[in-house]
Order: C-alpha cells, then structure tokens, then sequence
C-alpha cells in the first residue's frame, strides 16, 4: 500500500470516528515550494512553484441544514461548528478553522449552490515552514465542496476562490501563487505561472535525470505572515507602482531598472522592493530559460542572487535562513535560497545527488553549532495538485 493510499484510510478511519458516519469522498491538496520568483505574484509577475509529495487530505460528507461542521487531528479542540449563513469576514480570531470557512465563505459570496458539510484533515505538510499549508488546506477544502456540490469548476477557479478566502476572510493579502500551484502542479514539473493572467505552463523538472537533487531545509523557524510585515511590503510595492505610472512592479522592464529606480531615490525602503521584484521577475525568466534549454544546474547562481536580494532589499530573511543558505554553498551546493514570505521557513538548496549527504551533514554541524534546533532536510521531488482520492 501507498503512502498515500494509507494515508486516505486513516483520514476516512478518522472521518468515521469523528462523526459516526462514512465520508462521501477524501480530497487531497499539496504543499509546495517555490523554486523562484519570490513576493512577485501580488506584483502580476512571474513565479515557478512545484507541489510537494506533503499533502492535505480531507475526508467530507454533505450535509442539508446549512451548517459547516470541521475538525483537524493537527489542532487542539474538537469538533468546530458554523452556519453557513452566518459567516462573515474578517475571521478574527477564528484560527485554523478560518481557511476551510472561508473557502466556503468565498464560494457562496460567489453565487455557487454550496451548502452545509462535514470534514476531517489530516496534513502532513509542515506548519509554518514557507510551505504553504494554508493554500493546501484551503484548496483541499475548495476541491471537496466543488464535487459534492457537482460544481465542476476549473482548478483556476478553485484557486481564485481559496485566495479570496485568505485575503478577505482570513485577513493574509497573499497572491495567487500558493493556491494556483496547490490546485494545478502536475508531476515531474515545475509550474511557470503569470500571476497577471494566470497562463501557466509545465516546465519539465527531473533533476535526478541530471545527477542533481533540490532539498527543503525547514528550519522549524516559525513565521506568521498575519502579523504585518507581510502586508508592509505588499503596501510598499504599490506606492513604488503608483510612484512609476504603471499597474503593478511587473509593468517595469528590467532594461529600465536603473531608471525606476532613480525616480524612486527618495524613498529608499520602496526603491529597494522594486529593486527585488523586477530582478526577481528576470530571475525567473532566465530560470525557465535554463530548464528548456536542458542546463538546470545553471540555476544555481540565480537562487543564491534571489536569496540575497530577499535578504538586502526585501529584508525577510532571519538568522537561520542565511545560515542555511551560507553554509551549503560552502558545503558545495550549486546554490541556495529562502522559499516562501519570509522571518522563517524554509531554504531550497541545489546540489548534486553525490554531495547531498555532505551537505546535509554540514547543515546538521552548523544549526547545532549555533545552537538552533536541527533543522528538517528533506528532498523536494515534484508531485500532483489537488485531486481526489478512493477511500
């Protein structure tokens, strides 16, 4: 039996425990990683995340008398029961159960026939690692209202409706990037996406192929974006494209940086961000570049430039990152670099296949040497979006 296959029993187990009946249905969502293209994707730039073999299962059932009913084994308390009717934004205050209300939230302010249901969550995803467990959540919940109310919407729409959650409900202003890559990864690819847009394309991603591995370094260093940096920055890239004369920070081409960035040179905290998300968006483009052209090991110098300008300009590296980051590439990583929002979380490192336990034993050594907790290290192999699974 799969991983995966286990997995669904035990949430189904679990369903049945919590509520005494059978679930319709178990719907699973991953976490992801982004390889590049970091705090772009509200700037309608360019991101390229690749979902996690981690993932969110919810086991659900529908009900007919209005009323959302939750539990989670991962949080403490029991069962969490709402009215449909009755929810409204902000959520404050409401904690995890605020993401799976919201997606529903979001969906009947949307005009869709979604009534009342049961659920249970099981995740294997790392809380608060920069590995979006939030958008895994609210994407497993989208996708599992979605067939027992025999919707039909397109996985693009799903991510709409999860990040309207988490944006009005929950009160994170997060892009679109998190729940496009839970809802539409596939497989052996990474996922080149224009947040403008959302035109997405799946760009081949086997780097065992090539003798190379991408490993996550969750350095257990928790982040909570609801606590207003991440908001700061978002408010600062918009007073920068109000300042240029353009929609959003994409609209500025690299080839005029030094121009934008003169215009900006009275207000250096905005100038900085514009810095990071027009070179970021560049980074981005020549990454995919680099993977059509069959040279991923090529990507190396440009994750180390996107973790220092996420350092230097965007400031929401921490400690523990920069030691991640610092020490692989000194332990002979191709290169290294914080993924996710940021003041925690994990760092991505690319490395050949060879020297991986060298440098996981060097990222071991260093953590304990500075006395932080160890670090968790683990590969990140591209896996599915969202999807259903059998019970």
């Amino acid at each position: 039996m799969t991983d995966t296959a286990h997995g669904a029993q035990q949430t189904a187990a679990a369903f049945r425990a919590v509520y005494g009946a059978e679930p319709t249905g178990i719907w699973a969502a991953p976490g992801r990683v982004n390889l590049i293209g970091e705090h772009t994707d509200y700037n309608d730039g360019f991101v390229m995340p690749l979902a996690l073999p981690h993932t969110t299962l919810a086991a659900a059932a529908p009900r007919t008398d209005g009323v959302l009913r939750l539990h989670s084994a991962g949080a403490d308390g029991g069962v969490v029961e709402l009215r449909l009717d009755e929810l409204r934004p902000p959520s404050a205050g409401a904690g995890w159960a605020a993401y799976p209300a919201g997606v529903a939230w979001a969906m009947r302010a949307a005009g869709l026939p979604v009534g009342g249901a049961d659920l249970h969550y099981t995740s294997t995803v790392p809380l608060g690692a920069g590995l979006s467990s939030s958008a895994a959540l609210e994407v497993a919940t989208a996708l599992a209202l979605d067939d027992l109310h025999g919707l039909g919407l397109p996985r693009e729409e799903l991510a709409r409706l999860a990040q309207r959650a988490e944006n009005a409900f929950v009160g994170v202003p997060c892009g679109i990037m998190d729940q496009t890559a839970a809802a539409c990864c596939t497989a052996g690819h990474a996922l080149f996406l224009d947040t403008r847009d959302l035109t997405r394309r799946h760009v081949p991603f086997d780097l065992a192929a090539e003798g190379l591995c991408l490993l996550v370094v969750d350095t257990r260093v928790r982040h909570q974006l609801g606590d207003g940096a991440y908001a700061e920055r978002r408010a600062g890239c918009e007073r920068g494209a109000r300042a240029l004369g353009v929609c959003a920070l994409r609209d500025v081409p690299y080839a005029h940086l030094s121009a934008a960035l003169d215009t900006l040179a009275g207000d250096p905290v905005v100038q900085a961000l514009v810095r990071h998300i027009v070179t970021e968006n560049h980074r981005v483009e020549q990454t995919v570049a680099h993977l059509d052209a069959g040279h991923p090991r090529a990507i190396g110098p440009l994750l180390t430039a996107g973790h220092a300008s996420l350092r230097d300009d965007f400031k929401i590296s921490c400690a523990e990152l920069d030691l991640a980051v610092d020490t692989a590439r000194a332990a002979g990583a191709l290169g290294a670099r914080m993924t996710g929002g940021g003041f925690g979380g994990s760092a991505l490192v690319l490395v050949d296949q060879d020297a991986t336990p060298a440098v996981t034993e060097a990222l071991y050594a260093a953590f304990a040497a500075a006395g932080h907790t160890a670090p968790r290290i683990f590969p990140a192999v591209p896996g599915p979006g969202a999807h259903r699974l059998a019970v």
